[in-house]
Formats: C-alpha cells, structure tokens, sequence
C-alpha cells in the first residue's frame, strides 16, 4: 500500500525506520525480560530487601538508554567490515602450482541498506587484497533484483579484480525474490560467473564447485542437485573448492570428497544473543573448521539483513591464502 500512496524515498525511510524499530523492540523485550528475572530472583531470595519500586520510571529510561547505545554501537559496527586471513593447506598437489590467493566474500545484501556507497568500498578493500580469484557465497542480491539493477550495481561490481576471475553461487535471498533467474543475469553483467549445480576447471589446476541453495527446492520445485551426482566427472586427485551458501549437512561434502568447503548465511547470528543460538542450529556457524582432510571455512557476512546493526558479530571479508601439496 505504501508503494502505491508515497513515492519511493519516502517509502524507502520508512523501511529503514522499520529497520530500525524491530531492532529496538527486540531488545526491548530481552532486556524487560532479564530486568524481571532478576527482580523477581531478588524477591523471592531476599523477600524484604527491595529498596526501590519495579517497575519505576528511570528504569524506562535506563532501558531507552540502553537501546539507544546498542543501535549506535550496532550501526556503526555493521559499517567497519573487518579482513578475517585464514592459511589453509589443501593435501593435494596442482601441477606448478603451490598456492593460490583467494578472497570470499558472503550475505553482501545489496539493495536498499548496502547500497552503492558500501559495495564500491567493499570493491576497493577486495582489490587492495590482489587476490588471484574471488568467491561470492550467496545473499548477493538482497532480494529486490530490480533495484540491483536499477541502482547500476553490476557496475560497480564489475570493477572487481582478480586473475582468474569471480565465481558466485545464489543464496536463499536472491530465491526468496522468486527472481532468481534475473538475479543470475544481472551477476552475469558484472562479469560474475554464476555456479548453479555446476563446476569449473581452473587453468586445468584445481576446480570450483557451485551448489544451488537448499531454498531452490521451495521456490522453484526443483531441489538441488545431490552433491555426489554434481560431482561426477571430477578428477578427484585435484584440489576441489565448494561454494555452498549454507553450511547444512557438513558430512556431505567430507563423503563426497571436498577439500575446502566455503559458506555464509549464518551472519554470525547477527546480533547478540543470536550468535549464541546459531552456534547449535549449525554444526559449524563461522570461522575455520576441519574435519580429516575435509576443510570448512563459513564466513559472518559482509552485509546484514533486516535491522543494519551488528552486536556480538563482525562484519567481514575473507582473505584465504590456500596453499597445495603435504
């Protein structure tokens, strides 16, 4: 309704403010809570002991104060990616070559909160890196590929550089929109090659494996493909890197032979305590994990999603350094 009665950058500001409002509430509510387990702990261990009434009207005020602190740390914290390295030893050997300089990069969100102004930054930041190859692990898109498009972000996107190219999966995100077909088009017109239950051959030295997302199936009706049928006709004796946007059922990609697995979607959890339930949801919810030969690396995001805040989680680039050979 909003569309049809306001123009755009009025209806723009009030999703930003909607934004912003479900973060405030949703700290609202864990903060009223603590406040009442704790008073009512006090109560019943020291009946007599209350000194001031509760609920009070500075304790209203502490909590807006609170809020208020949190959304500005949050805000500003969403704002200042930081570089994650991570070295990783891959136990097979590529003909000459001994290492390659990859950077990942997941959940940028493009659209409306990480707009042109944060994706020519993250641009710089990556090619400052010099990386020999560059992965985008899902949630590129923040849904609206038409505002992608509009906003001319496959411009700024194309200036990414790398010697052997950018190699991106879809995530849930861009199957959300139900766009997923010209979320593929728009990433194709910046230079992005798009992996969708595909795999590529490197320069003949190593390859890149891209799944659908685990949303493919809800949307379109047509599950993703099964990783060991993806998988066939690859020369197993080559380093094999997965991009996979959600870091579900780890056991699949150690079965079916993966050396390094690289996901996102988790954020992290986003925000505190978030980041505490997500660490039992996923096997492995971020950062470095091994399993025998068998490598994960799930990143926290570049962007966010809903409130652009971020408490308790950092957002990130991933600067690998993937060396070949025991």
């Amino acid at each position: 309704m909003c569309k049809r009665l306001f123009p755009d950058y009025i209806n723009d500001r009030i999703t930003i403010i909607g934004d912003y409002w479900l973060g405030s509430v949703y700290y609202s509510l864990l903060i009223w809570f603590f406040l009442d387990v704790f008073h009512f702990s006090i109560n019943t261990i020291y009946p007599n002991a209350q000194v001031i009434s509760y609920p009070a009207p500075y304790f209203g005020f502490g909590v807006l104060f609170i809020i208020i602190v949190l959304l500005l740390y949050g805000t500003w914290n969403a704002l200042h990616p930081r570089v994650v390295h991570y070295n990783i030893r891959i136990n097979k050997a590529s003909k000459d070559l001994s290492k390659i300089h990859a950077v990942m990069v997941s959940d940028i969100h493009l659209g409306l909160v990480v707009n042109n102004k944060r994706l020519e930054q993250m641009v710089i930041k990556i090619n400052e890196l010099n990386p020999d190859i560059v992965f985008l692990v899902g949630d590129t898109i923040d849904e609206d590929v038409e505002l992608f498009v509009s906003q001319k972000m496959p411009d700024i996107l194309k200036k990414l550089r790398s010697k052997n190219g950018v190699y991106a999966v879809l995530g849930n995100h861009e199957y959300i929109s139900r766009s997923s077909e010209l979320a593929v088009e728009a990433l194709k017109q910046a230079d992005v090659n798009v992996l969708v239950d595909e795999y590529v051959k490197v320069n003949d030295l190593f390859y890149v494996v891209g799944r659908d997302d685990l949303m493919a199936g809800n949307i379109s009706g047509k599950p993703r493909m099964q990783l060991s049928k993806l998988m066939g006709g690859i020369d197993k004796s080559l380093p094999i890197i997965l991009l996979d946007h959600q870091p579900n059922n780890l056991d699949e990609g150690q079965s079916n032979g993966i050396d390094l697995q690289l996901s996102g979607h988790t954020h992290n959890g986003q925000f505190f305590p978030n980041n505490l339930i997500s660490r039992h949801v996923f096997e492995h919810s971020w950062g470095y994990l091994r399993k025998g030969d068998y490598q994960v690396v799930v990143s926290s995001g570049f962007g966010t999603w809903g409130p652009p805040i971020r408490i308790g989680s950092n957002p990130e680039i991933t600067d690998l350094n993937i060396y070949f050979g025991r």
